[in-house]
């Protein structure tokens, strides 16, 4: 939402490029406050946390990893005194035109596809009550569970299978029909002992 670039001028004027050593993008500067800010913490604390987390290290526009500090934690307190409440102004006020450009925009997007929205109907069913559970659900260690799963592996098998035929000497053994054979066995029992489910997984 920072529209850092259009800000970099503005910063760059507090330094005079023939003297010292180059100064820290406004990016760097302004997004090590933030990051003080919100994590509330002190000059150092704020350089370390900088240090072990790449997320942070992205914030502040870095384009790589790395361990060592981009700047020391002296600099804040100069970020401080040269990022003034004029220029957190102007930030914020662009900021906020920049959301409302885009809230207009999808407005307008919005109403063009209201037509289409109204005809895509409603599927499926939501169960609001916690207590209510569909009847269907297999138990974890339901065998008709592990038999949809061996076919849709056979699935993927055959799909994969189709581009390399021809090239391999003979399609990868899956013994479906074994597998088939030893599951009907069982599901077709109407008791079936602890040891022959185990013994048909």
């Amino acid at each position: 939402l920072i529209p850092w670039s259009n800000f970099e001028a503005e910063y760059a004027a507090n330094f005079d490029q023939k003297i010292g050593a180059p100064a820290k993008s406004f990016r760097m500067a302004l997004g090590a406050l933030i990051i003080q800010e919100i994590l509330r913490t002190t000059d150092s604390e704020t350089i370390e946390h900088i240090k072990e987390n790449h997320y942070l290290q992205y914030f502040l526009g870095l384009k790589s990893y790395q361990y060592k500090a981009p700047f020391d934690s002296s600099m804040l307190v100069y970020f401080r005194k040269r990022i003034n409440p004029e220029i957190i102004e102007n930030l914020n006020r662009e900021i906020v035109q920049k959301q409302l450009r885009d809230k207009e925009e999808l407005s307008d997007k919005g109403s063009e596809n209201e037509e289409e929205k109204k005809k895509v109907k409603n599927k499926g069913k939501l169960i609001l009550d916690a207590t209510c559970v569909p009847s269907d659900i297999s138990y974890p260690t339901d065998l008709g569970l592990l038999n949809k799963a061996r076919k849709k592996l056979e699935k993927y098998i055959d799909i994969l299978y189709k581009p390399l035929k021809g090239k391999l000497d003979k399609k990868p053994r899956t013994d479906r029909k074994q597998a088939r054979k030893s599951y009907l066995s069982v599901a077709k029992k109407k008791k079936v002992t602890q040891k022959k489910e185990k013994k048909s997984d």
